[in-house]
């Protein structure tokens, strides 16, 4: 455990020490942020900040996770490898989040990126290939039930359910990514609950990845605290919300996600909340009809007059108590 809180202090120094110069570059090369209208008024004023910030996690991580590992990947032992998997979502989804959000400023849809039906095709083939590894190459089958000793074998019902829960964290993790300092502050907690308990299962090398990230996403705030200088966007917020799924799968700990992921999952909930019922009320009576006055969550507590800084820090406090309830579980 103390090794991985020096590697959380390591990467949190790195990405601070090359923010600057990052931040720099996204700003000349103009990768700014652009507003959709229908969002709230007051985001406006963030038009332009640079986006594409989830680089700066990211790769500090991979870095590090790489020069650790070289004598397992080189093929010295098997559980070293496995950490490969998550590492190779995390590359993976921040390349499919950076052309994201490249699209969403250089291309034809200037502010919206891919449509999301484009995006999910993307994403099931993905997750097809990460669910089958874990299947087949990590002999991953079952599920941990807080209370049962033994871990359940739910056969090859598994690879559904995997790619279930890395595209649901993925994307919950997007819906998230709306106010400065939100989505950083509640994965880093995520992460940090998922850390102990890979330390309690004695899973070294994946505690050593989760406080990696847990330092890099905490390094990252430094320039995503409010007033924002810089955006995680989709080449963070995917990338995090995926790896974080295929963290829980490793640890056989995935029931008591959507507890640890309380706020993403919220956050989540609320767009499918809203679309359903405007969708329902506008067949049935002509006219749709909303439940809160803005989804994602943030957004309705924005226009009901919470502060930004307000609803990070409350939603934070969710999200911290989620993640100390889920570890508690574990321990069960």
């Amino acid at each position: 455990m103390e090794f991985a809180l020096i590697l959380a202090s390591i990467s949190f120094l790195m990405v601070v020490f090359w923010g600057w110069p990052y931040l720099s570059l996204l700003r000349r090369w103009r990768i700014g942020k652009r507003i959709r209208i229908d969002g709230p008024q007051g985001h406006f004023t963030k038009m332009g900040t640079p986006t594409m910030g989830g680089i700066l996690i990211t790769l500090p991580v991979l870095i590090i996770t790489l020069a650790l590992n070289v004598y397992n990947l080189l093929g010295q032992t098997v559980i070293g490898k496995s950490i490969l998997v998550p590492l190779g979502v995390m590359v993976m989804y921040g390349i499919l989040g950076a052309f994201d959000d490249m699209a969403g400023v250089r291309g034809v849809r200037r502010g919206e990126g891919f449509t999301a039906r484009f995006k999910m095709q993307i994403e099931l083939v993905l997750t097809f290939i990460i669910a089958s590894v874990l299947y087949f190459g990590m002999g991953l089958k079952s599920v941990a039930i807080p209370g049962v000793a033994e871990k359940i074998n739910i056969g090859l019902f598994y690879i559904p359910v995997a790619m279930f829960i890395i595209i649901g964290a993925a994307n919950a993790a997007n819906f998230t990514d709306g106010l400065d300092g939100l989505a950083g502050i509640i994965m880093a907690s995520a992460f940090a609950a998922y850390g102990v308990i890979a330390l309690l299962q004695g899973q070294i090398y994946l505690v050593r990845f989760c406080f990696t990230l847990v330092g890099a996403s905490f390094a990252f705030l430094w320039y995503n605290a409010h007033p924002a200088q810089l955006f995680m966007g989709d080449t963070g917020s995917l990338a995090l919300g995926a790896t974080l799924g295929v963290v829980a799968l490793m640890t056989g700990q995935w029931l008591i996600l959507p507890l640890i992921m309380l706020v993403p999952i919220a956050e989540t909930l609320s767009v499918v909340i809203q679309i359903s019922y405007f969708k329902y009320t506008k067949r049935r009576f002509g006219e749709g009809r909303r439940v809160f006055k803005m989804a994602p969550l943030h957004h309705h507590f924005e226009l009901l007059g919470w502060s930004e800084t307000q609803i990070v820090q409350r939603f934070w406090l969710v999200a911290l108590l989620g993640a100390m309830a889920g570890v508690a579980l574990a321990l069960i």
